[in-house]
């Protein structure tokens, strides 16, 4: 919940510094077991953590698990094709019922255009009891979406189009702009191999907050966590580690020269694997700019390569 720069203060001079673990069973073996540890790890990581003057009011935490795709089967009312063969992830969307529905049907859209129908959405079942008040006023609505129609990478790659065009198209409020980010449409993953449970909460209250985590049908064979100390940042919900690709702990201080630079490099960007060069365009700009941490930013660069084809990077 940033405010606008005022005095000294600019929020493009932010950087933060945090806490991170991994969990993972060697062999690719789903289980509870695995869940556990990392929910686990990051409880010893609250004090590498931070809230602000209200304590139940956290800086961030979050986890990142492989799509729990034999649980999705049991607990959502429409069918579901093979693993690997649909992109699932949360939503966050603005506050307002209305707006949240109208967000969800601009969804749809989007990814009917882009080669992806929409399968259903499914309400993310939560418990805000344990939220401080600045935490709650700024929680978005979470619906889950799920869309098919590829598989493989060419599947990631749609989703990819799709969720950048979402975030840059129905929009995303940042730092330094009215409000505390409450009229957002911003996906912590949209992918049929990774998902993330994060948000504006202390690491206590994640397991707390999101019930399928206290769901034992819920496995995975890998868990990242994250706290987060911002510690020059404010909080908000899309902030919270992990992102998409990465957990990152510490500051990039050359965040804005990299972000001027990756801008720049825009111009020289070729590629046939999206398709014409006006879809090429859709992808822009890379870096998200109203969603700007150096975490953030190199979330975004990660993630671009990756679907590209440059980086090997596989879970699944």
């Amino acid at each position: 919940m940033a405010p606008k720069r005022v005095g000294l203060y600019n929020p493009a001079f932010e950087h933060d510094s945090c806490g991170v673990a991994m969990v993972v069973d060697m062999h690719g073996r789903r289980s509870r077991d695995i869940v556990d540890k990392a929910i686990t790890a990051l409880l010893n990581l609250e004090h590498r953590g931070a809230a602000g003057a209200e304590p139940r009011s956290g800086d961030g935490a979050g986890i990142l698990i492989q799509v729990p795709d034999a649980f999705l089967r049991e607990v959502v009312d429409f069918e579901l094709p093979a693993p690997g063969s649909y992109a699932t992830g949360i939503a966050f969307l603005p506050q307002s019922s209305k707006d949240a529905s109208a967000a969800c049907a601009a969804v749809e859209k989007i990814a009917e255009a882009e080669g992806l129908h929409v399968l259903g959405w499914r309400n993310v079942p939560t418990d805000d009891s344990s939220l401080g008040a600045l935490s709650r006023d700024a929680m978005p609505t979470f619906r889950q979406v799920f869309m098919a129609g590829a598989s493989g990478m060419t599947l990631e790659r749609r989703a990819y189009v799709i969720r950048k065009r979402a975030e840059h198209e129905l929009g995303t409020k940042g730092p330094g702009q009215d409000g505390p980010g409450r009229e957002t449409v911003y996906f912590p993953s949209l992918s049929g191999q990774t998902f993330v449970y994060k948000g504006m909460l202390t690491t206590p209250q994640l397991k707390a907050f999101y019930l399928d985590l206290q769901d034992d049908r819920l496995t995975s064979a890998l868990g990242i966590v994250h706290s987060r100390f911002s510690t020059n940042t404010f909080p908000s919900w899309p902030l919270a580690h992990p992102f998409r690709r990465i957990a990152h702990n510490g500051e990039i201080n050359t965040v804005t020269g990299n972000e001027n630079w990756m801008r720049a490099r825009e111009a020289l960007v070729k590629t046939d694997i999206f398709g014409s060069e006006a879809d090429v365009q859709k992808l822009f700009p890379i870096c998200t700019p109203v969603l700007r941490t150096p975490p953030a930013s190199m979330r975004s660069w990660s993630c671009c390569i990756w679907v590209a084809g440059a980086w090997p990077t596989r879970c699944s």
